[in-house]
């Protein structure tokens, strides 16, 4: 059993309450995900429960956690830096339940995972791996610690779809204890059993926290119930007021204006005014005890606003975008082949996406396409890598990143647009590096629109976005009216946003 009890976490840079007061209860079998937007806390959460001192540099905590007789796992968002240098044997070897375990266990274990029997033995650094790759070798060693607590920051993060698919089962059949976070919503659909979700309401001043034992699609329905029955109820309410208010409003008037105009000489009727005034004064302060009362319109995280591209963006249907050919493509080493006979034609406002499994090439293709599109002049193309990091600079705030000429009028304009992305003024001033992944990929889609592009590349593009995000990020894409070549592994994105879906085989796209 996991306890946490009247937990708040603080922001160091501008005391932000990200997380008040909060307390959960997780025991054997809860697969409980952790959903709300991003910025909102969710990670911090996750790095707090595994150990509070992995936040002490930007966040201050206060509260309970009971954690005794459970062995935590803690899979990061990232890998982080210290472990790339690292070859993958490297890597393994600082489990000791590596060496603990069968040829045959680690065969089957590499079976799960769609990687080569002699995987754990590679002499690969863990910093050129994929980004799917790594998160593989990184689930493979906390599992080889037999833990009874998984903490999972984004698993789904560019993992293959028949790794997504074996993870599915593997949590659906897991009898201990699984939280954690996905942008993924068809693996929380198929596996979640428990909600948690964290909002900031009231333009990020309040927050609030919400503990629900039922499945994810369950959750939102009776959540949607809730909100539009109280809202129903509330409007109600409001217009009875009104009419209420309209009545009383002509008897005070009625009543005021008989005192005003009675003669002196009827003394007897002034005091029955008189009282009638108190009476309805007692009947004003009633109706105010009562609004007091009266059920309050819900309040719920607004959904991020934004409009990627407008008509300057749009791609004429015959327009030729990429007739891409490479008769090999090969590791960024040039050790390995990873793929021969590779063609790709777009033309017009296609919506592409490659697919494949993890290490099949699919990251470097679409880098050797963006050095080809970039340079195009008869198209304005941008490229979102899968490691943001490669782009952005993370000393920067992101108002200084997407500011190109230092005026008042477009830094105005900046802060407007990452104001509609839930950003608070605080967070613009923040250093991107203290940014979560989905506040960073917000970034760089808002500096492709505001660049003008007509084609974009897109490594990942809703990998770090929260399940709440994900349709309006799915449906700006959709709607993009230039060309988009993209990898993902995002089964929703996958459906709703591409017209055509390719596989990187050894035998080139299919």
């Amino acid at each position: 059993m996991i306890q946490i009890k009247n937990l708040s976490i603080t922001h160091k840079k501008d005391l932000r309450v990200m997380i008040q007061d909060f307390s959960c209860v997780l025991n054997p079998g809860d697969k409980a995900v952790i959903v709300g937007e991003e910025g909102n806390g969710k990670s911090t959460l996750l790095k707090w429960l595994y150990d509070p001192g992995f936040i002490e540099e930007y966040a201050e905590a206060a509260g309970e956690r009971t954690v005794a007789g459970e062995r935590l796992a803690y899979l990061p968002q990232e890998l982080p830096k210290e472990q790339k240098g690292k070859t993958v044997y490297e890597y393994f070897a600082e489990e000791p339940a590596f060496y603990e375990k069968s040829p045959k266990e680690l065969g089957k274990l590499a079976r799960d995972f769609h990687v080569p029997q002699d995987f754990f033995y590679g002499e690969q650094p863990m910093g050129t791996l994929s980004g799917g790759e790594k998160v593989k070798v990184q689930m493979m060693r906390l599992l080889l610690g037999e833990p009874t607590v998984l903490l999972l920051d984004e698993p789904s993060n560019d993992i293959d779809v028949e790794t997504l698919e074996w993870m599915e089962e593997m949590l659906n059949a897991w009898e201990h204890i699984v939280l954690f976070i996905s942008h993924d919503e068809m693996l929380i659909e198929n596996t979640a059993n428990m909600v948690i979700h964290l909002e900031q309401i009231r333009r990020k001043t309040m927050t609030r926290f919400t503990v629900a034992h039922m499945p994810y699609q369950r959750y939102l329905e009776e959540r949607r119930n809730r909100f539009d029955k109280q809202e129903q109820q509330a409007l109600n309410e409001r217009r009875e007021k009104q009419i209420r208010d309209e009545k009383f409003s002509r008897v005070y008037q009625s009543v005021d204006y008989a005192l005003g105009s009675i003669s002196r000489q009827c003394p007897s009727k002034a005091r029955l005014l008189k009282k009638k005034m108190h009476a309805v004064k007692a009947m004003e302060k009633r109706f105010q005890r009562e609004d007091g009362e009266m059920t309050e319109m819900p309040e719920e995280e607004s959904a991020i606003y934004f409009k990627l591209g407008d008509k300057s963006a749009a791609i004429p249907s015959g327009k030729g975008v990429i007739d891409y050919t490479l008769a090999r493509l090969c590791t960024p080493g040039g050790d390995r082949v990873l793929a021969e006979n590779i063609r790709l034609l777009v033309r017009g406002p296609e919506k592409v996406c490659i697919v494949g499994g993890n290490g099949a090439g699919k990251t470097t293709l679409l880098k050797r396409m963006a050095e080809e599109l970039l340079g195009r002049e008869d198209i304005h193309a941008e490229y979102m890598p899968q490691n943001y990091e490669d782009l952005l600079e993370l000393e920067m705030t992101p108002v200084d990143y997407l500011d190109t000429s230092g005026e008042k009028e477009e830094r105005t304009r900046i802060r407007t647009y990452l104001g509609s992305l839930k950003y608070t003024a605080d967070e613009m001033d923040h250093p991107i590096a203290q940014l979560s992944g989905g506040q960073k990929a917000k970034v760089l889609l808002l500096k492709m629109s505001l660049s003008g592009a007509n084609v974009l590349l897109l490594d990942e593009p809703t990998r770090n976005f929260s399940p709440l995000s994900g349709p309006v990020i799915r449906r700006m894409l959709a709607e993009f009216p230039g060309a988009i070549i993209s990898i993902s592994h995002d089964r929703k994105y996958i459906d709703e946003v591409c017209d055509k879906v390719y596989r990187l085989t050894k035998e080139g796209l299919v």
